[in-house]
């Protein structure tokens, strides 16, 4: 696994990267538990002044979880175990103390975007495509959580509007609507702008930057008071649901019945 999720420091900049390119980055429950681990190390340690998180190579952020690993799903219990540890990964990211980066080239759908829209800067190269297909591809819904993120950053309109009709978002786009701060014409270039805005924001006030990554996470908590526990279920326990994994693990169009 250790492999498969990439970290290292130098000069008080801390690289994660996602480092499955042959399945566009898509992430493993083992990776997951790996970034939760970082960001509580770089809580305790202090010693990170900046985080950065990347894909491996020009084609993928992370283009979500590993659809596999939703084979194992039987019970109503899988599904909300599921779902409370991406909110549990999450909510370490988006609480880490230190600034966040998401440096983003090509996909950067479903899991992996839930993940970058809780960095604190998103910035994307030209070819960066954003979003959560799940109509399209699995039947299933978001938690609470990463729909109150998708709310604070574009809005209830152009969230609906993107999963309704399970576009990606282009880069282009994505920076006129809040989603991107810069966007770079390659992967090169992107990479470099990363490390220079690392370096950047680990120069300022830590408490300043820390106050105000606090202050956005309770605005966002505010978001999330109304249980999702009934939305979950109705979808992972449905047949669409079991119909969409088995048609994107046999590339083949899911036939959806509603039930």
């Amino acid at each position: 696994m250790t492999d498969e999720l990439l970290y290292d420091v130098a000069d008080g900049i801390g690289r994660i990267t996602f480092n499955r390119p042959a399945s566009r980055n898509a992430m493993t429950f083992a990776m997951y538990e790996r970034l939760a681990a970082i960001c509580t190390e770089v809580t305790e340690t202090r010693s990170v002044k900046a985080l950065v998180l990347t894909g491996a190579g020009e084609r993928a952020f992370a283009a979500g979880t590993d659809i596999s690993q939703f084979r194992e799903f039987k019970t109503p219990e899988d599904a909300l175990t599921y779902e409370a540890r991406i909110d549990r990964v999450l909510g370490a990211l988006e609480a880490c103390p230190v600034p966040t980066i998401a440096a983003i080239s090509g996909a950067c759908t479903g899991g992996g975007a839930g993940i970058a829209a809780c960095c604190d800067i998103r910035i994307g190269a030209a070819n960066t495509r954003f979003g959560f297909p799940i109509a399209r591809t699995l039947g299933n819904c978001l938690s609470m959580s990463n729909y109150a993120r998708l709310y604070s950053l574009i809005g209830p309109a152009k969230t609906k509007e993107i999963i309704f009709t399970s576009r990606l978002i282009e880069a282009e786009e994505a920076r006129s609507s809040g989603l991107l701060s810069e966007v770079l014409p390659d992967h090169a270039a992107l990479q470099a702008r990363a490390s220079e805005l690392a370096t950047l924001v680990a120069g300022q006030a830590p408490l300043t930057l820390q106050a105000t990554k606090e202050a956005m996470r309770r605005i966002k908590e505010k978001l999330t008071l109304s249980t999702d526990k009934d939305l979950i279920l109705m979808c992972y326990m449905s047949n669409d649901f079991r119909e969409g994994m088995d048609a994107f693990l046999t590339k083949r169009s899911p036939v959806w019945s509603g039930t």
